[in-house]
This record gives C-alpha cells, structure tokens and sequence, in this order.
C-alpha cells in the first residue's frame, strides 16, 4: 500500500503539471472504486481552476476555486499517471487539463477512493476529523500525552492513526530501529528520552523516503513512472535473516496481522 512518503510523491509530482490550470474535461470511467464515487463529480470539477494540491496523512488533496477539493486515497495499488500514450482498462477517473495534459488514476485492485468535499469543512469531514498528527508536526511529549497508560505494543499504537497520522507498517519498523525500541514494547513504558529520539527517527525516516520518492512495493510508481528507491536503504524492513550492522541478525514477527522486522540486539 502506498504510504505517507508515496502520497506525498504523488501530490508533488500532480502539482507540476495542475496547480494553476482549468480542468476542461473530466471523467469517470466507472461508478465506484471502494466505495461509490460522488455522482456530480464530473460536473462540479469540468471548467474548475486547480489553487492548491496538499497532503492529509495517506490522503491526497487537489482543490479548486469553486470552493471544493477533491481527496483520494491510493488504496492499495492505486497511483496516477501523467500523458499516458493510452488508457487502459485500469484507468477509473481521468483529468485533462487547459494545456492539453492528461491524468489518469489508475487502481487494478479498486481500494481506493475519491471524494469532493467542500474546502472549508476539510477539517471536520470524518476522514479526516479522526486523525491524530502529522508526523512532521510530532513532537515527544504530545506523543507521550497519547501513549501514557497503553498496555498496547509501541509498534501497533504508532499504526493507529488517530494517535500519529499516516505512519505505515514499513516506515514504523525502521523509525523503531534508529530508536532503538523493541516493536513489542508498551507503548505506555517507553521514556520520554527514548520518545525524543524515536519522533527524531520518524522525520528523518520520512524526509528521507520523501527524497528518495518513497518506495516501490507492487504495483506503485510516481505519477511521471519513476520508482522510489528508499527500499534499498531499508534496515530491518523485509530484512529477516540477515545481518543487521551491529552483528545480530533481524527477525520477523507478526503483530496485528501485519508483518514486524526488527533486531532483538539493537532494539530493547
């Protein structure tokens, strides 16, 4: 699944080619992805001026001077694409812009969504009034206030998004690495000091993964098609079985359904 480093790509890549243009033709390909798209979805974006593109934790957001912004999630395979020579069977929602460009989202596994919500109830709309912090605005001791009194795995509370917004599995286990914190650690144990440099480690995870275009799981690219090669500077993630700097060796174990890779020598 795209993660916050991948959206954030996405958003930037978007932003080149739509900020400031009209949307002269838009068109959805199909009825619903996830769930049912709006039904004047068309109407209300065709001949709309993009003003501004941003990011909400996985969300991703293009707004409009008619006072709507559009909000998509990339689900687990979705990603767009900018001028594709062709649509494809994949290809649910597509844009063209006044200068001729064209964007198409394109979803094969259709766990995606897209939204229109009016701009100025952003912050109330459910979605999003859910939402803990974005990492980059964390600070310790707002973390600490969230986590005093869970008995819960440090590893599952950082996944929880009304606690940290759009922290995934892959950028959690490395952020834990550099920390230095055992992933089944009481959320509720962990030290002040240690939150200090673990809220350290998640910025520089994810500006990092950011700089690097995120990284490339499945099927996600960048809207120009460019690959995120933040997996190779992977530590623990995907790593079981092999030697991790310090001499140990890194495992894997499964909390929540999900998969968990960390070194039992480093991470106490």
């Amino acid at each position: 699944m795209p993660e916050l480093p991948e959206v954030e790509t996405t958003v930037r890549g978007l932003e080149r080619v739509l900020k400031g243009r009209k949307l002269v033709r838009v068109e959805p390909r199909r009825p619903d992805l996830r769930r049912a798209l709006p039904p004047d979805l068309g109407q209300r974006l065709t001949g709309a001026r993009v003003t501004d593109l941003g990011r909400r934790a996985k969300y991703g957001t293009i707004s409009t001077d008619r006072g709507d912004t559009l909000v998509f999630h990339l689900g687990m395979s979705g990603k767009w694409r900018i001028d594709p020579a062709e649509l494809d069977k994949h290809d649910h929602f597509v844009i063209e812009t006044d200068e001729g460009r064209r964007l198409a989202l394109n979803d094969a596994r259709r766990f995606g969504s897209l939204d229109l919500v009016p701009t100025d109830e952003l912050a109330a709309w459910p979605a999003f009034a859910a939402l803990g912090p974005e990492p980059m605005d964390l600070t310790a001791r707002e973390l600490q206030r969230k986590l005093a009194g869970r008995n819960a795995a440090i590893k599952l509370l950082l996944l929880d998004q009304s606690i940290v917004a759009g922290l995934g599995n892959i950028y959690v286990c490395e952020a834990l690495y550099r920390a230095g914190i055992h992933p089944r650690r009481p959320g509720g144990s962990v030290s002040l000091a240690r939150l200090e440099r673990l809220v350290v480690a998640i910025k520089e995870v994810l500006a990092e993964a950011i700089e690097a275009g995120g990284s490339t799981l499945r099927d996600y690219a960048a809207p120009n098609g460019e690959l995120g090669y933040f997996s190779k500077a992977f530590a623990v993630y995907d790593r079981e079985g092999k030697p991790c700097s310090c001499g140990g060796t890194v495992k894997r174990i499964v909390q929540g359904g999900r998969s968990t890779f960390y070194c039992p020598r480093c991470q106490r």
